[in-house]
């Protein structure tokens, strides 16, 4: 009975670092999933930014466009004044050579007033048409680059939506990940339960052990097996020393475990 229990010892020994390992990699998992959040939250701003930027950006093309073609009605009311004048002077210019001679001087002088306000009138209409047409290539220019940032903003939200998706699918393989290794951690800290289970009952059922009466550390009952064990050994070495014919000890002796193999500080309950 002493035998199988230091060799259930032994073997709990041997595995408790490959599992305190797989325990130890989990926080990397754990950590890498609050990054992907985040990255997939901020994908999500700057992806409603960038919709209500174009939504923006169209309302601004769309009131360019009507002052636009409001510019070009005024351009071409303008431009039919003109004709009309242009007209009434053609008129009055023929209703000249019908008067008769003698009121000539009378008319002329008439006619030129008539001339120099209609001239004036002419260069007025034209300073407003250059200045419309000015404003008509500004507003050009403003309606082709709000386009041109309508079009690159599409491109940068299209980009980010194929960049969302990739985060999420990332984010979906992780939560799977750990998932997994949940299951398998619960598995493993059940067969370490059970190992340390078995070790303490085994160590502390040895004859002239004395039952614990409350949690035991890891430490406790390392110490307590190595204690066991160094008794064995001092009664094997007396019993050689009588003379008595004894098997040896080198199948069932369990090595000293290392200060850094007996750094646990979990407490378990008394068996």
């Amino acid at each position: 009975m002493d035998g199988g229990g230091s060799g259930t010892a032994a073997a709990g020994a041997g595995e408790a670092p490959e599992e305190q390992g797989r325990v130890a990699k989990l926080p990397e998992m754990q950590s890498a999933e609050p990054e992907l959040g985040e990255e997939l939250r901020r994908a999500r701003d700057d992806y409603n930014m960038a919709t209500g930027t174009i939504s923006s950006l169209q309302r601004q093309l769309e009131i360019q466009e009507s002052q636009l073609r409001r510019t070009k009605a005024e351009k071409e009311m303008l431009q039919k004044k003109l004709r009309e004048q242009e007209n009434q002077l053609q008129a009055m210019s023929a209703k000249f050579c019908s008067l008769t001679e003698q009121k000539h001087e009378e008319v002329m002088v008439t006619i030129e007033k008539e001339n120099h306000r209609l001239q004036q009138v002419v260069t007025e209409q034209e300073s407003k048409l250059a200045e419309q047409n000015k404003l008509i290539s500004e507003l050009q220019e403003t309606v082709n680059q709000l386009q041109a940032e309508v079009l690159t903003n599409r491109s940068h939200i299209h980009k980010q939506q194929r960049d969302q998706e990739v985060i999420q699918r990332e984010a979906e393989t992780l939560q799977h990940r750990e998932l997994q290794t949940r299951v398998a951690l619960e598995c493993v800290t059940s067969k370490f339960e059970r190992y340390r289970s078995k070790i303490i009952q085994a160590t502390f059922s040895a004859a002239g052990s004395k039952a614990p009466q409350a949690e035991v550390t890891d430490e406790e009952v390392l110490e307590a097996m190595q204690k066991i064990i160094n008794q064995r050994q001092e009664f094997h070495q007396m019993l050689k020393q009588k003379g008595i014919k004894v098997p040896s000890l080198h199948s069932i002796d369990t090595p000293t475990p290392s200060p850094t193999s007996a750094k646990g500080r979990r407490k378990s309950p008394a068996r």
